[in-house]
């Protein structure tokens, strides 16, 4: 029997044990990107009063009939209508109003004739004076070019639901309806913790027998981009006591979720497993996945902790496929992770384990072909640089030939 915990078994434990983030109240400018904590009901109609979709004029659309090119219609000019205004009278019979696009419908008006549609030269300046009468070259339909009240969102529709993501044209549509605040999931805080006498920061000299804390910075950009906000805390050194001060600072910082990496595997200077065992509980510590056997899940003094390899690859990985996903249900996400099916174009060998391979993505036609970035290494992080998807070897799989489909997880927008 294999003793390593299954990807999907992992996966599910973790989120059965991950709870949503309560809301808070924000600006609209400041709710870009955000999850909607409850319904938006819209209090008006939009838009809230019937307008012109176009320059050019109000008419009674009878008053068209019969209108040609050689037999143009002739309307007397009684009103002009700028947007912003209100017309203050009605519209009669066999007379025309000027309007601009988006101004209000006067009464009795029933259509929008183009001003390209008339004699009028008026679109090559708004300030041309107001003319007479004007001659219209076709024949309308009764609401032709006419706006009306509530026709994109009537007064008590919902326009959004609880969990929608707020993108520009969610902003454009609260914005509409006057709310000026919106209730949302708040922010996740996550404290990110490196531990090893190896690494250094990006700041400090590169003497020898160091590395840099990459991994440090590439979470930070993984939290952010799965809308959470990242806390980078200064690197702990190979000493259970400087690891133990590490994790007890950041529980001060009272984030939602832990992550480390490194440390979680079995060498003499892994020291995460300690820690977590004094202070929290362990679940699990080693998956059945290529790369990243080594990960630890738990929870200390009750915040969900990720115990991530110290490979960069394999810190990328584990947390596409594990982390992101429980990130995503603390932030009021889509928890389930998109993924697509790809041709394989070489060939692809595996332990026997979960391999997660990194691909290039593009298309052929109506298939989507998946390319080896080369070196599979865990440490190589240029291949994650490279790769445009995580292509999926199933267990106990050990080989699979060019030219058959795998799942692939994307990373990124695929290149036509």
């Amino acid at each position: 029997m294999n003793p390593l915990l299954n990807v999907d078994a992992a996966l599910e434990n973790i989120l059965a044990d991950i709870k949503t983030l309560e809301a808070e109240t924000v600006s609209l400018p400041d709710s870009y990107n955000r999850v909607l904590a409850e319904d938006i009901i819209s209090p008006i109609d939009l838009p809230p009063f019937a307008n012109s979709a176009m320059d050019g004029y109000a008419i009674r659309h009878e008053d068209s009939a019969g209108a040609s090119q050689s037999k143009p219609a002739t309307l007397a000019v009684t009103m002009d209508i700028m947007a912003g205004s209100a017309p203050d009278k009605a519209l009669e019979a066999s007379s025309a109003a000027r309007i601009m696009t988006g101004a209000p419908i006067p009464q009795g008006a029933t259509a929008i004739i183009p001003v390209e549609d008339t004699d009028d030269d008026w679109g090559k300046g708004e300030d041309s004076p107001l003319r007479g009468e004007v001659r219209l070259f076709r024949r309308l339909r009764c609401g032709e070019n006419i706006r009306l009240a509530g026709e994109n969102i009537k007064a008590g529709e919902t326009i959004m639901t609880a969990g929608t993501v707020i993108g520009p044209a969610e902003i454009g549509m609260i914005a509409g309806i006057g709310h000026p605040r919106v209730a949302v999931i708040r922010q996740p805080k996550v404290a990110i913790l490196s531990s090893g006498d190896e690494l250094v920061d990006i700041y400090d000299e590169l003497t020898p027998g160091k590395i840099r804390d990459t991994n440090g910075y590439t979470l930070a950009g993984l939290i952010r981009g799965a809308g959470g906000v990242p806390i980078r805390l200064p690197i702990a050194k190979d000493r259970l006591d400087s690891v133990r001060a590490l994790y007890r600072r950041a529980l001060e910082i009272n984030p939602d979720l832990l992550i480390s990496t490194a440390g979680v595997s079995v060498g003499a200077a892994d020291l995460v497993r300690l820690v977590m065992e004094e202070l929290g509980e362990i679940d699990f510590w080693r998956i059945n996945m290529r790369p990243g056997k080594p990960l630890a899940y738990g929870t200390i003094q009750g915040v969900p902790f990720f115990g991530l390899p110290g490979n960069p690859v394999s810190t990328m990985v584990t947390f596409e496929v594990l982390v992101r996903p429980a990130l995503a249900k603390i932030a009021g996400r889509e928890a389930q992770r998109r993924s697509i099916m790809a041709t394989i174009a070489d060939d692809i060998r595996s332990d026997g384990r979960r391999t997660y391979a990194r691909v290039t993505l593009k298309r052929d036609g109506e298939r989507l072909i998946a390319r080896s970035t080369g070196i599979q290494s865990s440490g190589a992080l240029m291949s994650m640089v490279l790769a445009d998807g995580l292509a999926i070897v199933p267990e106990d799989r050990t080989f699979v030939p060019a030219g058959a489909e795998l799942e692939v997880i994307p990373l990124r927008p695929i290149s036509q």
